[in-house]
């Protein structure tokens, strides 16, 4: 535990991406199994505590610390975890502390009424660091500036393994990832777990420049509307049927409609939709399925789902990703062509001689609903993460931006009651040389009151630190935001401001890191 504590403190002090790198590269290389999974698990949100641990931290302190002592010193620190270790009154001299493979197994065996003993006696040998790192890991909230993406770079700079490779076996693994170690260290070969139901990490776009536009050749392209829903992956293999978000989440829970008719072998890319005699429903009505872990009769009906496909994976277990994306295009029309599975249909590729002529489709999407065009290059292998000059994406609609939730307030009136005012920002380079967000705009409204409920849950489960009556949460929440225009404005941090923002919806299942530049706003700007 010591040196996972150590890891997490010289984490939370250390802004720069590539000493974070070297940390982590450093902690895996020296650490034995399997206390270098568990710390790969839990800083990668792969290790979950259920326990009423509010209710036992205030049971424990209760005994220890004078309540009013703690209140105060929590105002101060503006941390739980921090004021716990700090507030604690000491314990044991000399005792050795656990490992941490000790502590995460004990926990998982534990029956809730014996956590507290176990933890007051882990918080006695520990020092204050330690004790800190062992309640944020119990917490599952390290917020130590490392995502998963970063934890798997790590691991592919440490061994020498493709971060791909990586990728590829990553969600058939599970904690401590004990193969996954043997593999990188050169022990074993690669997991099998191909054969099995597991996600592939996707293929992504770019959003499209104007010179690159100006680039694009006909026949060196193909064409697809870009359609307003969310960006899913069906598979169907060893036996198991599940439908994953694009972050990888198993929604198959709330969409057992569309999962049930795929068949056996089939790993498929497409876009998740709700249909009504052969229409597409607005975004919102697709949102009201997701986020549930089951659904009820009532929705299948009202909310039918439905997987316009863009693309083909596997086909009877086979590999087609290395093929090129007209021959895997070919595969699934043939393949959609004989088994038609219900609820899935193909998207259709938009014939073009020119971009003048793409260009007039394109000025007509904002009309009909569609969010806008892809352009796929004909000759592109299915490659894993965001590949340059391979897939485009072409929004209809250029004043909108994908933004990250940074802070929240209570609104006023009949919202007094609910952190309804947001302030979200864009991504830009740091100071330190990595990524940092920006405020780039406020709104209060653009969202449903059933979706209100949803943020501000989200707002009191994510809060990091507060500011008088503003909130500041973890930056997990993306909003695609839309707005009149964006203006150059000197009183702003950003050097931007827009007019009339509002939260166009919001996009629970897209990743925080995948949001836009504050560059991209810029480039809107009208001179």
């Amino acid at each position: 535990m010591k040196e996972f504590a150590e890891l997490l403190d010289r984490l939370a002090y250390t802004p720069s991406r590539n000493d974070k790198l070297r940390l982590l590269a450093d902690y895996f290389a020296s650490t034995p199994d399997p206390d270098r999974g568990l710390a790969l698990a839990a800083l990668t949100d792969g290790l979950f505590f259920r326990l009423p641990l509010r209710r036992i931290l205030t049971e424990m302190l209760a005994s220890r610390v004078d309540p009013v002592l703690f209140d105060l010193s929590r105002d101060y620190v503006g941390d739980t975890a921090e004021t716990i270790a700090l507030i604690w009154p000491g314990g044991s001299q000399g005792t050795k502390p656990p490992r941490l493979a000790a502590i995460v197994e004990a926990l998982q065996r534990a029956a809730p009424a014996e956590v507290p003993a176990l933890l007051a006696g882990w918080l006695d040998t520990l020092d204050a660091t330690g004790r800190w790192a062992l309640l944020k890991l119990m917490t599952g909230a390290l917020r130590v500036g490392v995502s998963a993406r970063l934890a798997k770079t790590a691991l592919a700079e440490w061994s020498g393994v493709e971060l791909a490779d990586i990728e590829e076996v990553w969600h058939g693994l599970r904690s401590p990832y004990l193969e996954l170690f043997a593999r990188l260290s050169g022990s074993s070969p690669r997991p099998d777990v191909d054969s099995r139901a597991i996600f592939r990490p996707l293929m992504l776009s770019h959003q499209i420049e104007d010179k690159e536009l100006s680039l694009i050749e006909a026949k060196d392209f193909a064409a697809e509307w870009k359609w307003d829903g969310i960006r899913v992956q069906a598979a169907h293999q060893g036996g198991e049927k599940r439908l994953f978000s694009r972050t990888g989440d198993d929604i198959s829970g709330a969409f057992p409609d569309v999962v049930e008719a795929i068949p056996e072998g089939m790993v498929l890319d497409g876009e998740l939709l709700v249909m009504r005699e052969s229409e597409v429903a607005p975004f919102n009505d697709l949102q009201q399925r997701l986020n549930r872990k089951t659904v009820t009769a009532n929705m299948l009906k009202s909310h039918p789902a439905h997987i316009r496909l863009y693309d083909i994976l596997f086909e009877a277990g086979e590999d087609l990703r290395a093929l090129p994306f007209t021959t895997r295009r070919a595969r699934l029309e043939a393949w959609h062509k004989t088994h038609g599975p219900r609820r899935t249909d193909i998207s259709a590729i938009i014939d073009f001689a020119s971009i003048k002529e793409l260009e007039t489709l394109w000025a007509g999407a904002r009309a009909t609903g569609i969010e806008g065009l892809t352009l796929k290059r004909r000759m592109s292998p299915y490659i894993a993460g965001r590949p340059k000059g391979h897939w485009y994406k072409w929004k209809r609609a250029p004043l909108t931006i994908d933004a990250v939730l940074m802070y929240a307030q209570r609104g006023s009136g009949k919202r007094s009651s609910y952190y309804s005012d947001y302030t979200f920002g864009a991504w830009r380079e740091g100071e330190s040389g990595g990524p940092e967000l920006v405020p780039v705009g406020k709104s209060y409204f653009g969202f449903t009151d059933e979706e209100l409920k949803e943020l501000d849950a989200f707002v009191r489960n994510h809060t990091v630190d507060s500011f008088g009556p503003v909130r500041q949460v973890e930056h997990k929440l993306v909003f695609e935001v839309a707005f009149d225009s964006v203006h150059r404005s000197s009183r702003h941090k950003s050097g931007v401001a827009m007019r009339f923002p509002r939260i166009h919806r919001i996009r629970w299942d897209k990743p925080a890191q995948e949001a836009d530049r504050l560059e991209t706003l810029a480039a809107m700007i009208v001179e």
